[in-house]
């Protein structure tokens, strides 16, 4: 089977001042289609800059990512926005609602960029929220919803395309122990029963144990890749020199 994601010898570089500073350095890794996957690292490590990369909110400087097959570096900004829309969900530690707007509004709002009908649109987005345990908020706006409940309604619009993959950043963090402990089972619910990729960047390290497979990063490099029985686990995460 094709992997879903592909890098190979994967480096960002950004240009700061006079210098050139590599982010990311020689990455090399697949992930394949129904893995759940979570991304650790110290801040600085390169994780934000990696999910950029898995996300096709960014490219390349070097080396190749492919995704679903396809090489970002070659498609058209027209064209990545359509391979996001299609193959990815993203869920964030901000929630990033409409704050007017309804629960199934915001959840409906990937798929007016679909040319989907409104009815079809309000009928996927109340199935999306009823997946997530929130048909009785529906009608709802975030301001009258729990932290939890603004996530989970940030999930439901992430699946309401069905995508390939779900990619969160740190969905966790802006949630106590309880919401956070829900929203990490339900990432697991929808790997374990839709299928679905996912992909969590996190410090959380318990989060991070939860997963198939921990990719860690330190100074832009991988340095460890294999399933959480086997992480080395000295030091927090926070703290690599």
């Amino acid at each position: 089977m094709t992997p879903l994601i592909e890098a190979q010898d994967l480096e960002r570089r950004f240009h700061i001042g006079e210098e050139d500073v590599a982010v990311l350095k020689h990455l090399n890794f697949t992930i394949n289609r129904g893995e759940y996957v979570a991304i650790i690292g110290p801040s600085g490590s390169g994780k934000s800059t990696l999910l950029y990369q898995l996300g096709c909110l960014d490219t390349p400087s070097s080396g190749l990512y492919r995704l679903a097959g396809w090489n970002v570096s070659e498609l058209s900004d027209r064209e990545l926005a359509a391979l996001r829309n299609q193959t990815i969900g993203f869920v964030f530690q901000a929630f990033n609602l409409l704050p007017r707007t309804t629960a199934v509004e915001n959840v409906a709002l990937p798929l007016r960029y679909a040319d989907v009908s409104l009815r079809e649109r309000r009928a996927r987005a109340r199935e999306a929220l009823a997946r997530v345990g929130l048909s009785h908020r529906v009608d709802q706006v975030p301001e009258r919803l729990s932290g939890g409940e603004r996530q989970r309604v940030a999930i439901a619009r992430a699946i309401v395309n069905e995508p390939e993959l779900l990619l969160c950043d740190e969905p966790t963090g802006n949630l106590d122990r309880k919401s956070g402990t829900e929203i990490v089972q339900l990432f697991e619910a929808l790997n374990r029963d839709l299928g679905a990729t996912v992909i969590v960047v996190t410090h959380d390290l318990e989060l991070a144990q939860r997963a198939q497979r921990i990719i860690k990063l330190v100074d832009g490099e991988v340095v460890f890749d294999g399933p959480p029985s086997a992480l080395p686990t000295s030091r927090p995460i926070g703290q690599e020199s």
